[in-house]
């Protein structure tokens, strides 16, 4: 389930021998890249290697990075992929909830609209709502800070919280945060996954397989945490009350119960993947 992965490794499509140690690795989702990581001369080669991917059985979920619908290649994707067994695509450049709609209605997959623009921000719910097929929403932060001419990345703050609550208000799991570009910085993508985590982001796409485990890690649930959330659950079977308080003094109430139920659940979807780490 999508809102259960931790991490989205990125694999161009045109390196194609990259695809089975992405998959044999430690990564819950891999999304073949048509987009940023394929020079024009390997475009075509590339959207082959990706209909060939989902084209056979893959032991994790295998999505697909389209192009942009405004350059010469992304036409081309959505027909070459429309109908296959794809995960589904990730859309760059969302603004428009019309054309959003529209990609859907012509692929019939699931899709997660990349914000990247000033435009996007301001329409995030209604890219949200677009269309039943709208999986989650997701920032490209480099192309925004470039739209909004920003120097400082803490600028971004509202836009994030902006995606948030539009994907939540719509319904939608969570949305998973932006690549960290810099390979070599494990600190500070812990950082800023610790930030991410905490604003309401669950997962972020990777492009090198040594960040994947550390994003994996900090989007693991803490197992005092899941064991104070099961508490509270059997608790809330012994109790008549909408709440109360537990044996530690802290009170519990319908919305904690909520997050706990989320937090069990992803904890004991892990568990079962072998992926607790």
């Amino acid at each position: 389930m999508i809102e259960l992965a931790r991490s989205w490794l990125y694999v161009p499509a045109h390196r194609i021998e990259l695809l089975a140690k992405a998959m044999a690795g430690s990564a819950d989702a891999v999304v073949l890249d048509l987009e940023d990581a394929v020079p024009g001369r390997a475009k075509d080669e590339a959207r082959r290697n990706a209909v060939a991917a989902v084209s056979a059985e893959q032991p994790k979920p295998l999505w697909v990075r389209v192009n942009s619908l405004d350059t010469p290649w992304g036409g081309a994707d959505l027909s070459a992929l429309a109908g296959s067994a794809a995960a589904g695509l990730r859309l760059p450049k969302a603004e428009e909830p019309d054309a959003v709609r529209a990609v859907m209605e012509r692929v019939g997959l699931p899709v997660q609209p990349i914000v990247e623009s000033a435009l996007g921000v301001e329409n995030a719910f209604r890219l949200a709502t677009a269309h039943p097929l709208v999986a989650a929403l997701s920032l490209g932060e480099a192309d925004l800070m470039a739209d909004l001419r920003l120097r400082d990345r803490s600028a971004l703050t509202w836009a994030r919280q902006r995606l948030v609550n539009a994907s939540r208000a719509a319904g939608l799991p969570s949305p998973p945060l932006a690549v960290w570009t810099n390979v070599a910085d494990l600190d500070g993508l812990a950082e800023d996954t610790v930030t991410g985590k905490g604003a309401g982001f669950f997962g972020r796409s990777v492009v090198h397989p040594r960040q994947v485990d550390v994003v994996n890690r900090l989007f693991t649930p803490d197992p005092e945490e899941v064991s104070d959330a099961r508490t509270w659950l059997e608790g809330q079977r012994a109790h008549d009350e909408a709440a109360w308080l537990d044996e530690l003094g802290r009170f519990v109430d319908p919305a904690l119960i909520a997050n706990a139920r989320w937090l069990v659940t992803l904890a004991d979807s892990l568990e079962k993947r072998g992926t607790t780490r």
